[in-house]
């Protein structure tokens, strides 16, 4: 008969710690297979781990089941690859679709339909009692007898029905997922089973003998009794502690749990969960056709199993559907970032170099074409622009209005860029835009910014500085023609003043800071860190102007911060839009 919920009961909230990625469990890539960006870890399957993620190909959401690969020779690859193939060939509306299969040494990857809603087991550990009612049991089993009628009928047992594998998406849609313990029939017929879930096998199926649909029909019972009592009648610690209670018989009446159900009910429950497989109805169908009519209305129940996932979900502050476009962009579109990147650096190497050859008497006809060449190569391998700049450097100190001094000048600087380029340059896409930032904007501290935004503490204070002195240097080169002598006369006079440090040291606190804040794995602690190297830059440069001036002039210091706050807000744009900071963002050459 139909049942409405007591007024009194209440979604839970969220049990501390249900969500999220499984503790200890080794960390999964940002990107499966290069295709599928990993959303959440937030389930866990019988052999593995399903994550949600973002297909960057398909635009849409998958649910992917990671399984380790521990065999040698291949078997548990082979294992996967079976349950995906069973669960490809039942193309079912309450069955989850496997969408493809792919593996590698250490994984399998069964890529699957996401559903979006909650399983069985997170159902019932938010309502009271852990218990569904009457109509929401009755559309329950209606719908996974459905499933494995579909299933039996193209001879494959599930072998592993258990709430965590019953799921329940929005609408009160139920789907019955992980085929990884199905098997196959045979001319034969069914064999042993491999496994199961202990508490919701069956005798034979503990005991490994033969296996029929009974099986299925077993665990389904087990299944509904404790959806209905908020008790599992026989789970156990050990297999065969289980098998003791199956033989016993439920420790509890169901009648006392449920007095507004049919006594009937118990009935038939108690011989779907019969010892002897020959004691239990013969197919899911028989069962379903005799336990939904005395259960309650399907069609009640499934509007009641949608509410309660949709406050379940407005619980969890996910009351409004999933839409892709709250996705940042390099979710929704994995290239944009580093083509941002590519491109930035580019940028910065054509401007150093579009400022420098033109000088250059054997390079000044084709000065635009190299340039751009430069910046190609840049573009296609960031790393490459920042040597090319400072080549281009030392050919105008040596050939423009070479001195005494151009040739020690060169070599420092070669030298210089060599070692910062091998220690930090060479492993990221934005060390090169980092580096020639000051050698294109009237700002020595800019690097320190650019640095922050996406290396590692370390490398940016070294950018930071390297940046700053070789901006330093380059304005002085351009002001005095490349010629060494007057441009060291001029970087004799600025660093041999307090405040020049005093802004290099401001700008290398606020990068070391501002690299680790960024590295935190999130927008906000990105912008955080931006806002860090901004202050370090601009407090810095302040500091340096009270030194020299007794107080703070203000029109140098006001050109200066325009041009950092502008940098600022680029690079905040850039994060926003970029997303969180991957922990291995240096090495995606």
């Amino acid at each position: 008969m139909p049942q409405d919920r007591p007024t009194d009961q209440q979604i839970t909230v969220p049990r501390e710690g249900a969500g999220g990625r499984t503790p200890g469990a080794p960390a999964l890539p940002e990107l499966l297979m290069g295709r599928y960006r990993v959303l959440s870890e937030d389930r866990t399957g019988g052999f593995g781990v399903v994550c949600a993620c973002w297909d960057t190909i398909l635009q849409r959401r998958v649910a992917i089941k990671r399984l380790p690969l521990s065999g040698a020779d291949g078997s548990s690859a082979d294992e996967a690859l079976r349950e995906a193939r069973t669960a490809c060939m039942l193309g079912h509306p309450n069955i989850v679709a496997v969408h493809d299969f792919h593996h590698d040494e250490a994984f399998a990857y069964i890529v699957m339909e996401y559903v979006d809603g909650l399983n069985l087991a997170e159902l019932l550990s938010r309502v009271e009692g852990g218990r569904l009612t009457g109509d929401e049991c009755a559309h329950l089993l209606s719908q996974v007898a459905s499933a494995l009628r579909f299933a039996h009928e193209n001879r494959v047992l599930h072998l592993d029905i258990k709430p965590t594998n019953i799921l329940v998406d929005r609408s009160g849609t139920v789907k019955l997922a992980d085929f990884g313990m199905a098997s196959l029939a045979s001319a034969a017929g069914y064999g042993g089973a491999r496994g199961g879930t202990v508490g919701y096998m069956p005798p034979e199926q503990v005991q490994g003998l033969m296996v029929d649909e009974r099986a299925d029909v077993f665990a389904l019972a087990a299944v509904t009794w404790q959806a209905l009592s908020g008790r599992a009648p026989f789970v156990a610690p050990t297999a065969a502690a289980s098998l003791d209670l199956i033989r016993r018989g439920p420790s509890r009446r169901l009648v006392r749990d449920c007095p507004d159900l049919p006594s009937r009910v118990q009935d038939v429950l108690l011989a779907a969960l019969a010892p002897e497989a020959a004691g239990r109805p013969s197919s899911v169908d028989a069962l379903a056709d005799e336990l939904v009519p005395l259960l309650g209305s399907p069609e009640e129940g499934r509007e009641s199993l949608s509410d309660l996932v949709g406050q379940a979900s407005a619980d969890d502050g996910a009351d409004r559907p999933w839409r892709p476009g709250r996705l940042p962009l390099s979710t929704l579109h994995p290239w944009a970032a580093p083509v941002a990147e590519r491109a930035t650096s580019a940028l910065c190497t054509l401007g150093a170099l579009a400022a420098t050859l033109p000088n250059v008497p054997d390079a000044a006809p084709h000065a635009m074409a190299v340039s751009l060449v430069a910046a190609g190569a840049t573009a296609l391998l960031p790393p490459l622009g920042a040597p090319l700049a400072a080549i281009a450097l030392c050919w105008a100190l040596l050939a423009v209005r070479p001195t005494p001094a151009s040739f020690p000048v060169a070599f420092a600087v070669g030298a210089a860029v060599a070692l910062w380029w091998l220690r930090a340059g060479r492993r990221g896409r934005t060390g090169t835009a980092a580096l020639l930032a000051p050698c294109c904007l009237p700002c020595p501290g800019g690097a320190a910014l650019v640095a922050a935004y996406g290396m590692r503490p370390l490398a940016a204070t070294a950018t930071a500085a390297g940046g700053f002195a070789l901006g330093t240097l380059f304005r002085a080169c351009a002001e005095e023609g490349f010629s060494a002598t007057p441009a060291l006369v001029r970087l004799f006079e600025a660093w041999t003043s307090a405040g020049t440090w005093a802004a290099l040291l401001g700008a290398c606190a606020g990068a070391l800071v501002g690299a680790a804040l960024t590295r935190r794995g999130s927008v906000r602690s990105g912008l955080a860190g931006q806002a860090v190297a901004l202050a370090g830059v601009v407090g810095g440069a302040v500091a340096g102007n009270v030194v020299e001036n007794g107080g703070i002039s203000a029109a140098p210091i006001g050109a200066f911060a325009v041009i950092a706050v502008l940098l600022f807000v680029f690079l905040c744009i850039a994060t926003v839009l970029r997303g969180p900071l991957p922990k291995d963002h240096e090495g995606e050459e």
